[in-house]
């Protein structure tokens, strides 16, 4: 593994981008990788002005569906009318593309999985206010 980039250093957790891995998604310029999964990947990424944001891209082989690209529409949809305290904001996207796209604040911390793996499930109180960030 190659030697942070100082951009990177602002992301922390990425891992580097693979060689089939676009340079940009829409007007983000991206860095690494925060995670992948069954949808898509995760990127970290600087926008124009050098901001960290997270970007959400959907995998090619779902792209092709129009029934997921539509719920990949309404997922944008109603990630982009949250308003919320402990939420990123939403900062774009683009679901007609040849790869759908979203794009939110960066928020620096663990993830779920990480933070249960190294400190045990939620209980109490911690429990109860992952669970009010998710309340209307």
């Amino acid at each position: 593994m190659s030697a942070p980039t100082q951009q990177s250093r602002r992301i922390p957790g990425l891992s580097p981008l693979r060689p089939d891995d676009p340079e940009h998604v829409g007007p983000h310029r991206l860095i690494g990788r925060l995670g992948a999964g069954g949808m898509g990947v995760v990127y970290g990424a600087l926008d124009p002005n050098g901001v960290p944001v997270a970007v959400k891209t959907v995998h090619a082989r779902l792209a092709a569906d129009r029934g997921f690209r539509a719920r990949f529409a309404r997922e944008v949809d109603l990630v982009s009318r949250v308003d919320g305290l402990c939420t990123p904001r939403f900062l774009g996207a683009d679901v007609a593309g040849e790869i759908p796209w979203m794009a939110t604040e960066y928020v620096p911390g663990p993830t779920l999985r990480q933070r249960v793996q190294a400190r045990g499930p939620l209980t109490g109180e911690v429990l109860r206010a992952f669970g009010m960030s998710f309340s209307p």
